[in-house]
């Protein structure tokens, strides 16, 4: 059994006196795909921002790849590198094009050469579908091609895993599918992927596992078929005979 990509230690995170991580953890596989389930307030936003370090913890410990995550300093910055993440909110810069918005990070951060983080971003662009959008602003994309601006965007700097936190709530019901089918694409290709996500044919058609939380922490933890058809929980069955009954 390889090494986990991702590993959290009995992870803790309180915002003042709510606990929204109540010693969480969780193994990721290299080239596995997540999806995290859950009602709202169940720390799901919580833990992919933990992973991310953009949130830092009270207690526990999380690795990636197999090294601890520093709470600061260069080192985390470096780490932090490796881990790409898609927002609700597509995050891009309004007053740059798509192609600077692709470009920024590699060029600043890695210290790519900017013709190769170009060509690189055209690439990106291609795979996502949009490689005739490089010199248009956000607000001449809509919702739908904006965020796969934001996955280019994170994929520009060749990530090791990929956070998605509810990467489609944002977007008009027409446009879902889009974005949807790019994360597919994505989680064919091998990329290892935490989805935090509330579209059950998603899930259930690309997860290799679904986590389901609630109350900071896993409740449940299986295959999407078995989850779907038989959850072995009380609270994983009452949650999906709302989700499910519409």
């Amino acid at each position: 059994m390889s090494t986990p990509l991702i590993t959290t230690s009995d992870i803790v995170k309180r915002f003042g006196t709510v606990t929204a991580l109540a010693g969480l953890t969780i193994n990721v596989s290299a080239g596995e795909s997540v999806a995290i389930m859950g009602p709202s307030g169940s720390g799901k936003s919580t833990l992919c921002r933990t992973v991310n370090r953009l949130e830092p913890i009270q207690e526990g410990q999380i690795e990636i790849d197999g090294i601890p995550l520093p709470q600061e300093g260069r080192a985390l910055a470096q780490l932090r590198a490796e881990v790409g993440m898609v927002f609700q909110s597509f995050n891009l810069f309004p007053h740059r094009t798509v192609l600077d918005n692709i470009t920024l990070a590699p060029i600043k951060v890695r210290g790519v050469p900017r013709g190769r983080a170009e060509e690189r971003a055209r690439e990106l662009l291609a795979r996502v579908g949009l490689e005739d959008q490089a010199d248009k602003r956000p607000s001449q994309l809509s919702g739908g091609q904006q965020q796969r601006v934001a996955i280019a965007r994170a994929l520009a700097m060749d990530p090791k895993l990929m956070l998605f936190d509810e990467p489609t709530s944002a977007l008009d019901p027409e446009m879902i599918n889009e974005v949807l089918d790019v994360i597919k694409d994505l989680a064919a290709s091998g990329m290892t992927m935490l989805v935090v996500t509330h579209e059950m044919g998603f899930a259930r058609s690309v997860a290799d596992r679904v986590v389901f939380m609630d109350g900071g922490q896993i409740v449940e933890s299986g295959r999407p078929a078995e989850f779907f058809s038989s959850p072995r929980t009380e609270r994983a069955r009452d949650f999906l005979s709302k989700v499910l009954s519409h």
